[in-house]
C-alpha cells in the first residue's frame, strides 16, 4: 500500500479516536462554563497545566527512546526495562509529593482542598505508567485498539462528569440524596473523573504489559537515556510552551480571584482551538513511528516532503473552518467567557505551527542530534515565559496568545534552516507559502462577511471555505477523489 495513504489511514485512527473522544469532551466545555464559575474554570485550567507539564518530566523521553531503540535492539527487553524504569521513578515521585503535600498544596494556593492535588498527583503516576503501552500499540501499528482504549476512557470520564454535574444535582431536587456528593464540591468531581478513567484505562492495557517477561538492562536504560534526555528537554520546554500561560497567569497577574477568574476565561476559549490540537497529537501519533520505520527506503525524503505539504493544507482548512463558524461555536461557553475569544485564530495558528514543528523536526532525531530539539524547544520556551512575563500586565491574555504564536513560528523556522543543513529535504515552500496566502485572503474577505442572524453569516462565508478545500485537494491530492481510496483505507493490506 502507497506509504502516503498508510500514514493517513493510521493518522484518520489515531486522530478519530482522539477526535471523537475528545470532541465528546469537548461538550463539556459547555457545562463547565456554566455550572462552574470562572474562578473555579481559573483553577482547572491551572492546575491542569502542571498536570501536562508533570506527565513529560516523568515520562522523560521513554516514548521516542522507545520507537528508537525497539527498532534496534530487542523490543521485549526494551520494554521492560523501560517499564520498570518508569513504575520506580512514578512510585519515588508519589512518595516525594505526600512527603511534602502542606508545601506543594500553598504553593498552588490549593490550600483549602488539599484532595485536587491527592487526586491528581496519584492520577499522574497511572498516566505515566500507562504511556510506555500506549507507544506499544503505535509501535506495532495496532491503531485500532489505541483507539478503543482512548475513547472507552473519555467515555467514562465524560460519564462521571454528567454524573456528578448534572444527575446528581437533579436527584438532590427530586429530595434524593447522594452518598459521597455535596453540590458545593466545585472542581473537585472533575479531579475524580479523571483519575477513575485513568484507573480503568491502566487496567484495559494490563494484557500488554504483562505479556513481557520481567527483564532488566541497567546499561541499555543509560543508552536509552542518553539518546532520550534532550528529547525530555525538548518534550518540557514544548509543555512549558503550551501549558506555561495557564500556569503563570494566576502568579503574575497577582493572587486572588480576579486573575484566577482572567485565567478560567482565557482556558475556556483556548479549549475552542481544541479541533487543530486533535488534529496535530494525531498526526505526530501516526507520524513519529512512521518516519523512524521508513527512514531506510530510497524515497523516504520524498515522502517526508509530501507529508508537510498535506498537513499543512489540512491544518489551514480546520483554521478557516473554525473561524468561518465561531459565531455559532462561541455559544458553546458561557457568555461571560465570550471576552476571551479574541485569542482563537493566535492560538489555531499556534497549533498549526505546532504540528509543522513536528513534521520539520524528524531531521534531529533521524540523525541523532536531538540536542538541536532541546536548543530550539528551550528558545521556544525563553519566548513563551518572556512574552508572559513581559506583557502579560500590559495586554492581559492577549501577550499569552501572541506569546505561543511566536514560539511556534520561531522553532519553525529554525527546525527548517538547522533541517536544510544536516538532513536536507526539499520541501515545497513556495507551495505552502502560497496555500498560507490564500487561506489568510479568505480569512480576511470572510471577516467582512457579517450578517445580523449569526448561522446566516456562518453560511454565506461556507463558499469560501469550500473554494478553499477543493482548490487544495484538486491541486496536490486528487487521489482522495478516486473511488476506491476509502475502500483502500478502510481495508489496509
Amino acid at each position: 500500500m502507497n506509504p502516503l495513504k498508510k500514514l493517513m489511514g493510521e493518522t484518520v485512527i489515531y486522530g478519530f479516536s482522539t477526535i471523537l473522544g475528545r470532541f465528546i469532551n469537548w461538550l463539556l466545555v459547555p457545562l463547565y462554563t456554566r455550572v462552574l464559575s470562572p474562578v473555579d474554570n481559573g483553577i482547572f485550567t491551572n492546575l491542569m497545566g502542571y498536570v501536562a507539564l508533570l506527565v513529560v518530566l516523568l515520562t522523560y523521553g521513554t516514548e521516542t527512546g522507545f520507537f528508537r531503540f525497539a527498532t534496534k535492539d530487542n523490543k521485549d527487553r526494551v520494554f521492560s526495562t523501560l517499564l520498570t524504569s518508569l513504575l520506580f521513578t512514578s512510585t519515588l515521585f508519589l512518595l516525594l509529593c505526600f512527603s511534602f503535600l502542606p508545601q506543594i498544596v500553598s504553593f498552588l494556593e490549593v490550600g483549602n482542598h488539599p484532595i485536587y492535588f491527592v487526586l491528581l498527583i496519584v492520577t499522574i503516576a497511572i498516566d505515566v505508567v500507562s504511556t510506555l503501552p500506549f507507544a506499544l500499540l503505535r509501535m506495532e501499528g495496532k491503531a485500532l485498539r489505541f483507539g478503543v482504549i482512548k475513547f472507552v476512557n473519555i467515555i467514562i470520564n465524560v460519564g462521571l462528569n454528567l454524573f456528578f454535574y448534572l444527575l446528581c444535582p437533579f436527584l438532590e431536587k427530586k429530595g434524593i440524596s447522594v452518598p459521597f456528593y455535596q453540590a458545593d464540591g466545585g472542581v473537585v468531581y472533575i479531579f475524580i473523573s479523571y483519575l477513575v478513567s485513568s484507573i480503568c484505562t491502566l487496567v484495559m492495557l494490563f494484557p500488554y504489559i504483562f505479556r513481557f517477561k520481567f527483564v532488566f538492562s541497567f546499561s541499555l536504560l543509560k543508552d536509552i537515556l542518553k539518546y532520550s534526555y534532550p528529547i525530555l528537554i525538548v518534550s518540557v520546554a514544548g509543555m512549558i510552551n503550551l501549558q506555561g500561560d495557564k500556569i503563570l497567569m494566576p502568579k503574575i497577574l497577582g493572587d486572588g480571584e480576579e486573575a484566577l477568574a482572567i485565567t478560567g476565561i482565557y482556558g475556556a476559549s483556548y479549549k475552542l482551538a481544541l479541533v487543530m490540537y486533535i488534529f496535530t497529537q494525531g498526526f505526530r501519533f501516526a507520524f513519529e513511528p512512521f518516519f523512524f520505520n521508513y527512514a531506510k527506503h530510497s524515497d523516504s525524503k520524498k515522502i517526508y516532503q509530501d507529508v508537510l505539504l498535506y498537513f499543512t493544507g489540512f491544518g489551514l482548512m480546520i483554521f478557516l473552518g473554525v473561524m468561518y463558524f465561531l459565531d455559532v461555536l462561541k455559544y458553546f461557553l458561557g457568555s461571560e467567557y465570550f471576552s476571551g475569544l479574541t485569542i482563537l485564530p493566535w492560538v489555531l495558528m499556534a497549533n498549526l505551527f505546532q504540528g509543522i514543528y513536528y513534521s520539520l523536526s524528524l531531521w534531529y532525531k533521524l540523525t541523532d542530534k536531538t540536542i538541536y530539539g532541546a536548543y530550539m524547544a528551550i528558545i521556544g520556551c525563553v519566548i513563551t515565559i518572556g512574552g508572559n512575563v513581559v506583557f502579560l500586565p500590559k495586554i492581559g491574555f492577549m501577550a499569552s496568545a501572541y506569546s505561543v504564536f511566536t514560539c511556534f513560528l520561531v522553532m519553525t523556522i529554525l527546525s527548517f534552516i538547522l533541517g536544510r543543513h544536516f538532513y536536507k529535504i526539499n520541501y515545497d515552500i513556495p507551495k505552502i507559502i502560497f496555500y498560507f496566502a490564500i487561506c489568510l485572503l479568505f480569512y480576511i474577505v470572510g471577516g467582512y462577511i457579517k450578517f445580523d442572524n449569526n448561522l446566516v453569516t456562518c453560511l454565506a462565508r461556507l463558499p469560501l471555505f469550500v473554494l478553499f478545500v477543493y482548490i487544495f485537494i484538486k491541486k496536490e491530492m486528487s487521489f482522495l477523489l478516486t473511488k476506491d481510496f476509502m475502500y483502500k483505507l478502510i481495508h489496509k493490506k
